[in-house]
């Protein structure tokens, strides 16, 4: 992951800037890099991008329910379903 290192900043600086380092997120939609011991602790997102992250996220979702249908009804033979009535029957429901 190519990081821009002018976005990075120490959590002990960020926790002087917060209010401008917010702003500064929110404006440009630029990701703030938070570094805690010189190693990355966290990003910061505008609320845009992490809502487009959340959408990439159901759709990834979506397409892994579908391949494992596709995958499941390859083997699928209808032909051996037993008919709802017959299993409450079965069962004395």
């Amino acid at each position: 992951m190519l990081v821009n290192t002018e976005k990075m900043i120490p959590v002990g600086k960020l926790q002087k800037e917060l209010t401008q380092k917010l702003r500064e997120v929110s404006e440009t939609g630029e990701p703030l890099y938070v570094l805690r011991n010189n190693e990355m602790a966290a990003v910061i997102l505008s609320a845009d991008e992490y809502e487009l992250l959340k959408q990439a996220e159901d759709i990834l979702e979506h397409v892994e329910i579908a391949e494992t249908v596709e995958k499941r009804l390859k083997g699928y033979n209808r032909s051996k379903n037993i008919p709802w009535e017959k299993i409450k029957k079965r069962h004395g429901i």
